[in-house]
């Protein structure tokens, strides 16, 4: 019972992270066409990114094109993403699947 719970959290968690690092890399990729606009900070999009939102920011850097030239942005989303699908999967798997 408290796994399923625990997995539905986690899956909210990663759902929310998610979807502001899509919008915080959308919004900073708008923001770098401006000039002299104050622009979201790397280390909150790479936050966003390890805690929770890795699948909305390698989404995020595909449909915006943005910050797929960095280095750090590219190992760091691809490790978090494998954690938090590890994570996840686990998750499913201690509560008994997807359907029970």
């Amino acid at each position: 019972m408290y796994d399923r719970i625990l997995c539905l959290i986690y899956l909210g968690v990663l759902l929310l992270s998610s979807l502001a690092a899509f919008c915080l890399f959308g919004r900073d990729k708008a923001l770098a066409k401006r000039e002299g606009a104050l622009r979201v900070r790397e280390k909150t999009l790479l936050f966003f990114t390890a805690f929770g939102g890795a699948a909305g920011a390698f989404l995020g850097r595909l449909v915006f094109r943005h910050k797929t030239k960095k280095l750090v942005f590219s190992v760091v989303t691809a490790a978090a993403l494998l954690l938090q699908a590890a994570t996840l999967a686990f998750l499913l798997w201690k509560a008994g699947g997807p359907v029970r």
